[in-house]
């Protein structure tokens, strides 16, 4: 008896989804605890307090690298700001870190772009998810809605749409305008997280991190539904 196919319909993607939303919830939670827990807090805080020492005698060089880091983090999956987040927040407090933070994104997200363009589909295979590439370059064109483009950048993870509108040579100036705009209320609410982790604010935290799921998996959600109609009218 031949065995069925496996299942990589809409059930599939509903199940990457459910896994994504719950490993982001449970890591919600375990920064939670850690931030609630005075030992643990204490022991983070004396971690980065040196970092935060050299950016304060080095401020030109400290707020280099962390633009840096954080065009790092919208370019390659494995990098990330979370952890350099309180730091910057202890050393230049809210209003500068989102500022850095959402300039080095933007960098990043332009840096994607670019590379896309001018180098093509398979450096930016070795550079990003193959499965992502694959699935949505022939989803996401030159003359994609703004809207959908939108929902795109919201929906996944910061590394992958500069890439596939690279590849795609969506318009630069539109979709630096997207950027900027998802970017914004994100670089706030990431850098609103790392002042509760320094304050020890663990429901402000919790409920910061919960909106940016919630907003998150709405997104996946309309991008979804909205591609699988694309989909069916061709």
């Amino acid at each position: 008896m031949a065995q069925p196919a496996p299942e990589t319909g809409p059930p599939a993607r509903v199940t990457a989804v459910v896994k994504r939303v719950v490993g982001l919830g449970l890591l919600l939670l375990a920064v939670g605890a850690l931030a609630s827990s005075d030992s643990l807090h204490n022991f983070v805080i004396r971690l980065i307090e040196p970092a935060g020492q050299i950016i304060t005698e080095h401020p030109a060089l400290g707020a280099t690298l962390f633009i840096v880091f954080s065009a790092l983090s919208a370019m390659v999956a494995f990098f990330s700001t979370a952890v350099i987040t309180p730091i910057a927040v202890e050393t230049w407090g809210a209003v500068p870190s989102i500022a850095l933070l959402w300039i080095g994104w933007m960098l990043g997200g332009a840096c994607a772009y670019g590379i896309g363009r001018s180098l093509g589909r398979p450096v930016v295979r070795a550079l990003t998810s193959p499965d992502a590439l694959d699935r949505f370059e022939n989803q996401i064109s030159s003359r994609a809605p703004f809207g959908l483009v939108l929902l795109f950048q919201l929906a996944m993870p910061s590394e992958v749409p500069g890439y596939v509108l690279g590849v795609a040579r969506y318009r630069f100036a539109k979709y630096l305008l997207i950027l900027g705009l998802v970017e914004l209320p994100f670089s706030i609410g990431t850098v609103q997280l790392g002042a509760s982790f320094v304050e020890q604010r663990s429901w402000v935290l919790i409920a910061i991190g919960s909106a940016g799921i919630l907003l998150t998996t709405w997104a996946i959600h309309t991008l979804q539904k909205r591609m699988s109609g694309t989909s069916a009218t061709r």
